[in-house]
């Protein structure tokens, strides 16, 4: 069995975090941007080191039997706490226990409500889309998005 593990960003070398954000299947669903160099990575790192200090914020690496897998991390986006997941496309099926996770750390970070941006490249998800209080399209950072609202309620979810 694979050994998942959540680990604070500053302890993963920022050249495997560059790497794995300027992967073309990767930025496929994220916001444009120029690609990372060793100087941007180390400043999204600090960023992200910022915010997983702040309230209600937590991010992670994440990796799978010591290798880097992805990110993720509860953060604030506008007035809404949000859930970001982006995983390596080889370990893709990961999305779903990384989610109830997330969902664990909104429940025990004191969250009622937890939103989900996709970007339009990605395809409407059912599970989410069952799940969710709400779901509508979002402008942000110039990207279009599928924004999934979710209760945060007993056991990390309550089913709307």
């Amino acid at each position: 069995m694979r050994h998942l593990e959540y680990r604070k960003l500053n302890e993963i070398e920022p050249k495997k975090l560059l790497s794995l954000l300027n992967k073309k299947t990767t930025r496929q669903h994220l916001v444009d941007h120029a690609p990372f160099n060793p100087e941007s990575i180390a400043e999204w790192i600090n960023s992200k080191v910022d915010t997983d200090f702040r309230h209600g914020c937590r991010v992670r690496a994440i990796t799978i039997d010591k290798q880097l897998a992805g990110w993720c991390g509860i953060q604030l986006e506008g007035q809404n706490y949000e859930i970001a997941i982006v995983i390596e496309d080889i370990y893709w099926g990961l999305g779903r226990p990384v989610f109830f996770e997330m969902m664990s750390w909104a429940k025990e970070l004191g969250h009622t409500i937890i939103h989900i941006h996709l970007l339009n490249t990605r395809p409407e998800y059912n599970f989410l889309k069952k799940i969710a209080k709400k779901v509508y399209q979002s402008d942000i950072l110039g990207g279009k998005f599928t924004t999934y609202e979710i209760e945060v309620g007993q056991g990390g979810l309550k089913v709307g």
